[in-house]
């Protein structure tokens, strides 16, 4: 058994995303195992963090500083905004290192079975950025769910008045994919965006 320190330790661990009490049982022990390469790292990575964690104030991002490296790079093409449904989505995208621009994070996506409403998200801060000026194009980039795009539609409609180019991820086959493992939702959507060939 182990004392109420580690087994607190083992809990906080199990109820990460990705981790089950059983992975967090062989982290907490590869941690006292390697107690001064991977615990006191650690510990001190999280401290540093905890301390200077910051939501940025312009995007939604989170970050050590306000506002957050992408919005504080004037590398960044302040005309092109992509906006993402949580910062996990940013993350992804910036991985990626394809987008020049900057993001608008939401906070989330409109749900009718959640009760998630327009006023829940932040929505007025990006029609507020809009209405600033120049920004030449917004990227919708919500997720292929039946929440997303009601979301995408909902943005779509309240940023139509402004003199941008609107335009959203596209969806459909994904690269590698097989005809005969794909739903019928993406067959779909990937019959309804077919280009020319050449």
């Amino acid at each position: 058994m182990a004392s109420p320190e580690i087994e607190a330790l083992t809990q906080a661990l199990a109820r990460l995303p990705g981790l089950g009490p059983r992975s967090a049982r062989r982290a907490v022990l590869h941690l006292l195992k390697k107690r001064e390469a991977a615990l006191g790292p650690l510990l001190a990575a999280l401290a540093a963090v905890e301390e200077r964690l910051e939501t940025c104030g312009t995007c939604g991002n989170v970050d050590t500083a306000d506002p957050c490296a992408i919005c504080a790079d004037p590398r960044r093409d302040a005309r092109a905004l992509c906006v993402v449904e949580e910062v996990a989505d940013l993350w992804a995208l910036e991985r990626s290192r394809l987008f020049p621009g900057r993001f608008h994070v939401l906070g989330g996506r409109l749900s009718a079975l959640e009760g998630v409403r327009p006023e829940d998200l932040s929505i007025d801060a990006l029609v507020r950025r809009i209405e600033e000026g120049g920004i030449d194009e917004v990227v919708l980039a919500m997720n292929a769910t039946l929440e997303g795009q009601t979301t995408a539609h909902y943005l779509a409609e309240r940023i139509e008045r402004f003199p941008v180019r609107l335009t959203q991820l596209a969806h459909g086959l994904p690269v590698g994919g097989e005809l005969d493992y794909l739903d019928e939702g993406t067959l779909a959507q990937a019959l309804r965006a077919r280009r020319p060939v050449g």
